[in-house]
């Protein structure tokens, strides 16, 4: 009995999907298993993992979507552990028993070297062209059987987003036992293959594709030098300004709904302990973030939109020119890239960087990129204290200044890796290759569950760690409980009685180092908090100021408040440029630690990145407070 036909009847089939970036290996795997994927790491290996279920005729399988990989001569960790998995070399993950390799039938001829190094493999193997719309719209044609004639293996045409061709395939892979397999394996030597190469593409291809006419035409502007520079400034400052623009009707709205909320708690639940806890501290912090949902919404809306167009991929190019004078190339940029929507997967992405020392100085300077979670800190200073005018036509001077904040973190990132590489981390850079697919319209489903499903990632995180943290913070806001002097104005009670709380007393404790950046208590209770995640620092404020004044809204009552002491507002133009600053250059996120740490298998890189970013953080801060100051 063969091993297949063994497996048939002990466990699922297990089938391993192989395919370069930018192929259509992911829309492929969505296609087959409808989006129902597990997701995480190969055990001793942190590279991500991704499995899918399907049903095939009353057969079980499961698809292993492998990370992409040019060939499997590995220089990097991703590909590495394509190699490792087909070899059976991961500790408890059984290697597929038939292999898919996927490739772009426009490319095909760049696909062939790691056909031949799959097939000498010698497992039932199937090859999936992609992008077969596409090669008929450049004029080409590849005739399908002949080039099953060549290779030996059958050969499944699709369009992958269409879901044409895919009913084809799901019966091909009912019964690999059955699969043809080649006579005659392909040479191994580089000019024996590539004269086998040359013979495949002639029996096969009566048409070789034009280029992509609309591609070229567009990325003589998108990819040039200046052109391409000035187009990715232009798209980032028109980026921001949507994020404001769009959103804010849909955040009132949840302002007002939380509001509500509050109030009814408090009409329905007796005065007292339980009503303070349901109102301040689980609707007013959990509340003060979900409202920023529909920016960070729109965030990865456009991100993602960016991205499926084939956009991100020149923007890498271009950027690339910058980052090879600093050392690293254009995949360590593709990392950085990630880190906007969130710094965790922007450094496991760099698993795709080959050189070691590149590899380190992207993952300690990747948390300086402006990060999904910042957004709600930018968004609550910026609305609160930053006119809603336009400055040029539509340009207005919210989202100008929210895109000053995301430009500066590229250029600190860039800074700081030039100092790594000329200092702790010298070496010389390695070249960069970089497909760049062509322009398409993304699946209309694919982006809404790639939107919906980083949308859903964000609200579970409010549901889970800033739950928590609100918990925590109302307990240390709330106790212990001191009475006020009876002389006091309600108001005035309230806020002795925070004072002299657990959190006040840390807060206390702080000030005076905080204090040269204008910073009061009340902002270092937050700064503490947003240890656990930035956006926690939202809903701490939201605690601190519904505890003084539960009918003023977060926005008023930041405005509004005045320190005692002095008599002069607590949140002055000096004091929010410096607060803002702060955000942009300090490493407040415990998952990024932690996923540092595990990257990097020690824990000196993310003790030293925390170190030099709060350093970055104080020192920037104090600046910002002080030309502020001196310009006014």
């Amino acid at each position: 009995m063969t091993q297949l036909a063994a497996a048939r009847d002990l466990s699922p089939l297990r089938l391993g999907l192989i395919g370069s970036p930018n192929s259509g290996k992911t829309t492929l795997f969505n296609a087959l298993t409808g989006l129902r994927a597990k997701v995480g790491n190969y055990p001793g290996v942190t590279v991500e993992r991704r499995e899918g279920s399907l049903n095939l005729a009353g057969r079980q399988a499961v698809v292993i979507d492998l990370p992409g990989t040019y060939s499997l001569d590995p220089i990097s960790p991703d590909e590495a552990v394509v190699t490792q998995v087909l070899a059976g070399e991961i500790e408890d993950v059984a290697p597929p028993e038939a292999l898919i390799v996927v490739a772009d039938a426009c490319s095909l001829e760049r696909s062939l070297l790691l056909i031949t190094q799959v097939l000498a493999k010698e497992k039932p193997t199937c090859l999936v062209l992609t992008m077969m719309d596409e090669l008929a719209a450049r004029g080409g044609s590849l005739d399908t059987q002949r080039l099953e004639a060549a290779l030996g293996i059958p050969v499944v045409p699709v369009v992958g987003h269409r879901g044409q061709g895919i009913r084809t395939l799901r019966e091909r892979l009912t019964d690999p036992e059955a699969w043809s397999q080649p006579q005659i394996l392909p040479p191994g030597d580089r000019a024996a293959l590539s004269g086998w190469v040359d013979s495949v593409m002639t029996a096969c291809s009566a048409q070789r594709p034009a280029a992509h006419a609309l591609t070229e035409r567009i990325d003589r502007v998108v990819v040039h030098p200046v052109l391409g520079s000035l187009l990715f400034l232009a798209v980032m400052l028109t980026f921001f300004q949507l994020i404001f623009a769009w959103a804010t009707p849909a955040m009132d709205g949840i302002n007002e709904a939380m509001g509500w909320a509050s109030e009814a708690v408090r009409n329905a639940v007796p005065p007292g302990l339980l009503a303070d806890f349901l109102a301040d501290g689980l609707i007013a912090g959990v509340g003060s973030v979900i409202v920023f949902l529909p920016q960070i919404v729109l965030l990865f809306a456009l991100l993602y939109l960016l991205e499926d167009v084939g956009y991100m991929a020149r923007a890498a190019f271009v950027v690339d020119r910058a980052m090879a004078r600093i050392g690293l190339e254009g995949r360590a940029f593709v990392a950085l890239l990630s880190s906007f929507a969130c710094a965790v997967p922007g450094i496991m992405a760099t698993r795709t960087v080959p050189s070691p020392r590149d590899r380190l100085v992207t993952i300690l300077v990747a948390p300086l990129m402006t990060c999904s979670a910042r957004l709600p800190v930018y968004a609550l200073l910026i609305a609160a204290f930053v006119p809603a005018e336009n400055v040029i036509g539509p340009i207005g001077l919210q989202g100008l200044v929210l895109f000053g904040l995301y430009f500066v973190a590229p250029l600190a990132a860039m800074t700081v890796a030039a100092v790594l590489r000329r200092s702790l981390l010298p070496g010389e850079g390695m070249p960069f290759t970089l497909e760049l697919p062509s322009y398409r319209m993304p699946s209309l489903r694919l982006w809404l569950s790639q939107v919906g499903g980083s949308a859903w990632a964000f609200v579970r995180r409010a549901g889970t760690i800033i739950l928590v943290a609100s918990v925590v913070l109302w307990m240390l806001l709330t106790f212990p409980r001191t009475p006020a002097p009876p002389d006091l104005e309600p108001e005035a009670a309230a806020a002795y009685a925070l004072e002299h709380s657990a959190a006040g007393r840390i807060g206390k404790a702080i000030e005076p180092a905080i204090a040269p950046l204008g910073f009061d208590w009340k902002i270092g209770v937050g700064l503490l908090a947003s240890l656990a995640a930035r956006e926690v620092f939202v809903s701490t404020l939201a605690q601190v100021y519904a505890t003084e004044d539960p009918d003023a809204s977060l926005r008023e009552a930041i405005r509004a408040d005045i320190d005692p002491t002095t008599g002069r507002k607590i949140f002055t133009p000096p004091t929010v440029a410096a607060l803002l600053t702060f955000f942009v250059f300090a490493l407040q996120c415990t998952s990024t630690i932690a996923t540092m740490a595990r990257e990097t298998n020690s824990w000196r890189w993310p003790a030293f990145a925390f170190g030099y970013m709060l350093a970055l953080a104080y020192g920037f801060a104090f600046l910002a407070r002080t030309v502020t100051a001196a310009l006014i």
